[in-house]
């Protein structure tokens, strides 16, 4: 953003110098550029402009391939920041388990006597156990 407003700024104040050596120019009376000056820039200005005509097709393309240029940067970065956070998760549970008291937890076993209950009969142990007192039920 900042260099196409210096190339605009510095192309306004170009454009501003020529409408002033004009005015100049009108004024007294007096050639303010040499003639051999301006034969030169004259040249320059017309190599300029059919170097851009050459480039407008090479141009053309361009948007094309942007896109593409675009597609791969975004799809590069978008694994990158998945590898990151992948590492930030390995990271934060080495921290928990360095900062946690149980380094290693282990599930023990519960002490209510519902608990213990319920989970028999998630298991199926119960209707085992149903069937050993006569298939009476709790």
């Amino acid at each position: 953003m900042i260099f196409p407003a210096i190339v605009f700024f510095i192309s306004l104040l170009g454009i501003a110098g020529l409408f002033i050596a004009k005015h100049f120019e009108e004024r007294h009376q007096k050639v303010a550029l040499s003639s051999l000056l301006r034969e030169r820039a004259d040249e320059h200005a017309i190599q300029l402009k059919a170097l851009l005509l050459a480039k407008r097709a090479d141009v053309a393309k361009l948007p094309g391939t942007l896109l593409h240029l675009g597609h791969v940067a975004v799809h590069a970065a978008a694994l990158e920041a998945a590898r990151f956070a992948r590492f930030l998760e390995t990271q934060a549970h080495r921290l928990a388990d360095f900062v946690s008291h149980k380094h290693h937890f282990k599930k023990r076993e519960t002490r209510s006597e519902f608990l213990k209950q319920v989970s028999e009969h998630k298991n199926g142990s119960s209707d085992a156990d149903s069937s050993q007192n006569g298939g009476e039920r709790l």
